[in-house]
């Protein structure tokens, strides 16, 4: 296999990424007038969460839950076993997840976030620790929640924006030693890596640095957990990237990375393409320690709170992430994304990472500051100029301290997901045009301070306002640049 995979070149044509799927089945998208998209803004506190969809015309606020099924997927829901017990549709999970992930034991749970509920609520204690290349919101909150608290040990090269580094997702292994001795081995439950670090622009790990936190981890007899949600874009990029890995299969690769592994979690909406979750190991005591809180929190063992009809298309795609074919074309789709708006002078995460392009708001909205949230007044300045809703990664996704005080975030991100094989490449395209207006157009662009804040997870749920008038103000400045046009 070449090592830049399935590389197809257009013979007098610039080379762009082409489908490996045909379209069946469609949806109608609408574009509604700039206003009625002001209005929306207001209806839904600033927060593209809060908004509805009959106003949104590319949804690119995620990949969970968003991926596009295959026919082999929507084929195997119609022969579900739907016992409440002992359901066939299980075993089929249960066979899926130990020949992709190679692991034994598996609990289901309705997705990642209840994964992360149960194995934290198992593992820890007040005042516990958990090293990890870096955190999700999810994984953070259940950490704090039940006492413990996070260390964020990445090398200084996750945190430049414009950078050639292949592997920004690696953990510190230098700071993981200290982490260690610092905190002492008891206090440390389990060591956590993301594949692939959503927060600062789906950075992908090295397997090269897998091993190492493995070794760390059996030196001081501390578990490794992988949260596998995106382990399928993350081989790729090893594949691309990682020169031992070039000639391998999907298979092999993510076999690989799930061996270093004592218990793997992951959200069936980003892994599988479906709706669901799970955790799973090889070690008979870890599973029994985790099994109880499954009856209790999610289901019986054998559906956990998941639909069997999904059941049966996680187990379908568990298998379609060993096709790269199926696993390419997002990481593809970012890649020109990236590349055309890096072009064009517009900070953006670089290299391309996975899940979405990462638009640096910090950079483009320096004349905001931090206490104004810089990333969510872009991601409501995007919808506004565009329809297009992506999701805000900075200082709004963090959570305020113990003591009340806000903890900013040490990037301010416009994360633009693109899910698997649901968008086409002139609606990316359409993406790429109105960023580069919006940047032109950024000194219009202003703050945005909280009306409502949830104590936990508030950019789910939490409400914004302008802190001056510059919605109206850009709105003003788009229709003298494109008129009547939408």
């Amino acid at each position: 296999m070449p090592k830049n995979g399935l590389n197809i070149k257009f013979y007098k044509e610039d080379n762009i990424p082409l489908e490996l799927h045909k379209v069946r089945v469609v949806q109608k998208l609408h574009l509604v007038p700039i206003e009625r998209r002001l209005e929306a803004l207001k209806e839904g506190g600033f927060n593209t969460f809060r908004l509805n969809t009959k106003d949104v015309f590319l949804d690119m606020l995620t990949d969970s839950g968003t991926n596009a099924m295959s026919d082999q997927q929507l084929g195997a829901m119609m022969i579900a076993d739907d016992a409440y017990a002992g359901s066939q549709s299980f075993v089929k999970f249960q066979k899926a997840v130990e020949d992709v992930l190679g692991k034994k034991y598996l609990l289901p749970a309705h997705q990642g976030r209840a994964a992360e509920n149960i194995i934290s609520r198992t593992f820890i204690k007040k005042g516990d620790t958990v090293p990890m290349n870096y955190h999700f919101t999810t994984s953070m909150a259940h950490i704090t929640e039940n006492g413990g608290k996070i260390e964020e040990l990445l090398y200084d090269e996750a945190f430049v924006i414009n950078s050639k580094h292949p592997f920004k997702g690696n953990m510190n292994i230098e700071l993981l030693e200290e982490s260690i001795k610092k905190n002492g081995k008891e206090n440390i439950p389990f060591i956590r890596m993301e594949a692939s670090t959503n927060l600062i622009g789906g950075q992908p790990f090295s397997i090269a640095n897998l091993r190492d936190v493995r070794k760390v981890a059996d030196k001081y007899g501390i578990m490794l957990v992988l949260d596998a949600s995106l382990i399928g874009e993350n081989a790729y990029l090893v594949m691309q990237r990682e020169e031992e890995f070039e000639d391998k299969t999907m298979k092999e690769i993510i076999h690989e990375m799930t061996s270093l592994a004592d218990i793997i979690y992951f959200s069936a909406r980003k892994l599988s393409s479906s709706r669901g979750g799970g955790i799973c190991t090889n070690d008979e005591k870890i599973y029994k320690k985790l099994e109880p809180l499954v009856p209790l929190y999610e289901g019986f063992l054998t559906y956990g709170g998941i639909s069997v009809r999904e059941i049966e298309a996680i187990a379908v795609g568990l298998y379609e992430t060993l096709d790269e074919t199926m696993i390419s074309q997002s990481p593809k789709f970012i890649e020109y994304l990236v590349n055309a708006l890096d072009k064009k002078g517009i900070p953006v995460v670089t290299p391309a990472g996975v899940l979405g392009c990462h638009v640096d708001a910090m950079q483009i909205c320096k004349h905001i500051p931090q206490t104004q949230y810089p990333a969510g007044a872009f991601a409501a300045a995007f919808f506004l100029i565009s329809g297009v809703r992506g999701m805000e990664r900075g200082s709004v996704s963090n959570q305020r301290d113990e003591d009340g005080n806000e903890t900013y975030a040490d990037m301010e991100l416009l994360r633009l997901a693109i899910p698997r094989r649901v968008f086409t490449l002139s609606q990316i395209k359409y993406v790429e045009d109105r960023l580069t207006w919006l940047y032109d157009n950024r000194e219009l662009i202003g703050g945005l301070r909280f009306t409502y804040e949830p104590p936990v997870l508030r950019f789910f749920m939490g409400g914004l306002e302008p802190v001056s008038d510059w919605p109206e103000k850009l709105i003003a400045k788009f229709k003298k640049d494109f008129g009547d046009s939408l």
